[in-house]
């Protein structure tokens, strides 16, 4: 049974740092492109930044460019997204999600294999 659970979710002031942690289990972590997603209150559920099975390439969404790195530990099978100069606009639930799609710009939710239950964030002003 393939598990994906993210923690580090949290209440963050404007400005501050915050990294967030995925654990996968049930599945072969180094075969599975990865990434985060995340979903503001009334709005669709976007691509924040994902990873590719390989790890050889990342991408980004435009508005966390510069101030999000995702990264993967093959080895623990764990998932990071630090992300810096957090501002209320980042505020959402966000998404640890795997995909068994091999090619590099594969971050849209419709590609998602396996999702992670949430983990909420809230930027305050």
């Amino acid at each position: 049974q393939v598990q994906v659970v993210e923690s580090g979710g949290g209440l963050v002031q404007a400005g501050g740092s915050l990294r967030l942690s995925c654990t996968a289990s049930g599945l072969t972590f180094a075969d599975y492109a990865m990434g985060w997603f995340r979903q503001a209150p009334g709005k669709e559920r976007e691509g924040v930044s994902c990873i590719h099975w390989s790890g050889s390439n990342t991408n980004y969404a435009d508005s966390v460019k510069g101030r999000f790195t995702i990264a993967r530990d093959v080895a623990k099978n764990t998932l990071y997204l630090q992300m810096n100069s957090l501002n209320p606009d980042d505020t959402g639930m966000y998404y640890c999600a795997a995909s068994t799609l091999r090619r590099p710009n594969w971050c849209i939710p419709g590609n998602v294999k396996y999702w992670g239950q949430g983990s909420q964030l809230a930027i305050s002003s």
